[in-house]
C-alpha cells in the first residue's frame, strides 16, 4: 500500500490510523534515545567485564555517533527515494539485530562492530520518523503530533540512565542492549500493519553527494570529539578533511541537476533561523548530561540510578509544557513560542549555575529548563519543517537531525573543555575528579572546584540559549 504525496495545497484526507502511526514513530525514536542514554550508565561495568582500555571505551561510545552523523543526510535522501516506511523498517531491523549481537560481545572489538551497525540502523530510523510524521499529519494537527514525538524523546533522554541503572543492578550490562530487541520487533510489526508507504518523486541518484556528505560529516564530528583531548595534528587533519569534503559537497550540490540535498531550503528564513536556534540550544543541552551527572554522583554522592531519577523534574515539566505548547502555538505562532521558551530555558541554566548541595535549586533549575525546552523545541522544529516541501521530507528531517547532532557534539566538546580547564585551574594537581573525591585531603577541594567550574559552564550555556532566542526573534517569521 504505497501512497504518493499530493500536490501542495490539494485537499488531503486524514489517515484514520494517524495517531496509531504516531505511536510507532515514538517507539522507533524511543529505542534510539534510551539505548544511548542507558549506555552511559553501563560503561563502567562493561569496561571491567570486557577488559576495555580507555581508548576502547571511547570507540564503544563514539563509533555509533560517527556512523550515525555521517549517514543521516544520505539516509534521508534514500527515504525520499525508496520509501520512508521501508527505510525505517530496514533501520529498525539492523538496530535490533546489532543490539542482539552487542549483548553477546566478548571483546571490545566485537562491541564496537555491533555499535557501528547500530549507528547505520539509527541513521536510517531517525530521519524517517519525522518525515513520516509531517506527511501523515496535516498542518492543523502536526504541532500536537510533534509535541508528543518530542516529549517521548525527552522521556527517553531522562529515563535512559534510570533504566540502565536498574538493568545493571538486576541483570548484566548486556541487558542495556537486549531491551532494544523487543521494542524494535514491536515497532517493525506495527509499521507493517499500520503505516502507509510514502516517498517523493523519483530523482536520479547522487552517489558523489552521498560520499562527500558522509566523509565530511564523519570527519567533522570526529574533529569535535577529539578537540578537547586529541593531538593538534589529528584535530587539524580531521578539520581539513571536513572542510574539503563539505565544501566539495556544497559546490557539487549547487551544480548537479539532481542534488541529494536541496540547499535552496536555507533560503527560507524559518529553515535557517530554526537551524541556527536549534544548533545553539543543543550546544547548551549537549553538555548538560556530561556535566550534571558528574556533579550528582561525585559531588552530591548519588548512585547512577539516583542521578538518573534526579532528572525527573525536567522530564515532567517537558511533558507538561510540550502539551501546553501544542495549544499555545496555534494562538501565538512558532516565533513567539520559540523565543519565550528559549528565554525560560536560559533561566533554567542560570538556576543550575547556582546549584550547590541543595536539591531544591537543582530540581527547580531542571524543571524550568524542561519547561523552556518543552515550549521552544517543538515550535522551532515546526517552523523549520514547515518550510520543507513534502517531496523532500526525508532529507529535510535528516538536515534537522544533523544540525542537532552537530550542536550536541559541539556542546559536549566545548563545554567539556570549559569545565575541564576551570576545574584543573582550581586543583593543586591534575588529579581527575573521580579519583580526587576518594582522597580525604583532596575531596573537599575537588568538590568545590568542580561546583565552581560547573557554574561557569552553565552560565556559558545560558548565554548560548539567549543568543538562540535573539536569532529566533530576528529571523523566524510566522505565516500569519
Amino acid at each position: 500500500m504505497t501512497a504518493t504525496l499530493s500536490e501542495p495545497g490539494a485537499a488531503v484526507q486524514r489517515n484514520p490510523r494517524r495517531w496509531l502511526i504516531l505511536v510507532v514513530l515514538c517507539l522507533s525514536t524511543l529505542v534510539l534515545v534510551i539505548d544511548n542514554m542507558a549506555l552511559t550508565v553501563a560503561v563502567p561495568k562493561l569496561t571491567e567485564d570486557l577488559g576495555a582500555t580507555a581508548q576502547d571505551t571511547q570507540w564503544i561510545l563514539d563509533s555509533y555517533l560517527l556512523v550515525f552523523a555521517g549517514l543521516l543526510l544520505t539516509s534521508g535522501s534514500l527515504a525520499d527515494r525508496f520509501g520512508r516506511r521501508r527505510v525505517m523498517i530496514i533501520g529498525l531491523a539492523l538496530f535490533g539485530c546489532a543490539s542482539l549481537v552487542a549483548t553477546l560481545a566478548s571483546s571490545p572489538g566485537e562491541l564496537v562492530a555491533a555499535r557501528v551497525v547500530m549507528g547505520v540502523g539509527g541513521a536510517l530510523i531517525m530521519p524517517s520518523t519525522l518525515s513520516i510524521l509531517i506527511t501523515v499529519f496535516d498542518e492543523e494537527e502536526r504541532r500536537k503530533a510533534m509535541a508528543a514525538w518530542s516529549a517521548v524523546a525527552m522521556v527517553g533522554f531522562v529515563g535512559g540512565p534510570v533504566l540502565g541503572g536498574v538493568l545493571i543492578a538486576w541483570f548484566w550490562w548486556g541487558a542495556v542492549f537486549l531491551i532494544n530487541v523487543p521494542i524494535a520487533v514491536l515497532a517493525i510489526v506495527a509499521a507493517v500493519v499500520l503505516m502507509p508507504e510514502s516517498k517523493g518523486p523519483w530523482r536520479k541518484a547522487d552517489p558523489l553527494g552521498a560520499v562527500l556528505s558522509a566523509v565530511g560529516m564523519t570527519a567533522l564530528v570526529w574533529m569535535i570529539i577529539e578537540l578537547p583531548h586529541g593531538s593538534a595534528g589529528s584535530t587539524l587533519g580531521a578539520l581539513a578533511v571536513a572542510v574539503l569534503a563539505l565544501g566539495g559537497f556544497v559546490v557539487w550540490e549547487l551544480r548537479t541537476p539532481s542534488p541529494m540535498v536541496p540547499l535552496g531550503l536555507f533560503r527560507a528564513r524559518n529553515f535557517t533561523g530554526g537551524s541556527l536556534s536549534l544548533t545553539l540550544v543543543q550546544v547548551g543541552n549537549g553538555g548538560l548530561l556530561l556535566v550534571f551527572t558528574q556533579f550528582l554522583q561525585f559531588v552530591l554522592g548519588y548512585s547512577p540510578t539516583q542521578a538518573g531519577l534526579a532528572f525527573l523534574p525536567m522530564a515532567v515539566s517537558s511533558l507538561l509544557f510540550n502539551t501546553l505548547g501544542a495549544t499555545l502555538g496555534q494562538k501565538f505562532g512558532n516565533r513567539v513560542l520559540t523565543v519565550f521558551g528559549l528565554l525560560i530555558a536560559a533561566g533554567g541554566f542560570g538556576l543550575l549555575a547556582t546549584a550547590s548541595s541543595s536539591f531544591l535549586v537543582v530540581g527547580l533549575g531542571l524543571f524550568v529548563l524542561g519547561a523552556g525546552g518543552g515550549l521552544a523545541m517543538p515550535a522551532a522544529i515546526a517552523a523549520l519543517m514547515g518550510t520543507v516541501p513534502e517531496e523532500h521530507a526525508g532529507v529535510g528531517s535528516a538536515l534537522n537531525d544533523t544540525i542537532q547532532q552537530l550542536g550536541a557534539a559541539l556542546g559536549v566538546a566545548a563545554l567539556g573543555s570549559v569545565l575541564s580547564s576551570r576545574f584543573r585551574s582550581a586543583m593543586p594537581d591534575a588529579t581527575p575528579l573521580a579519583d580526587a573525591v576518594r582522597v580525604p585531603a583532596l575531596a573537599d577541594t575537588a568538590r568545590s572546584a568542580f561546583t565552581s567550574a560547573m557554574s561557569t559552564t552553565f552560565l556559558v550555556s545560558a548565554v548560548g540559549v539567549v543568543v538562540a532566542a535573539v536569532v529566533a526573534a530576528v529571523v523566524l517569521k510566522d505565516k500569519r
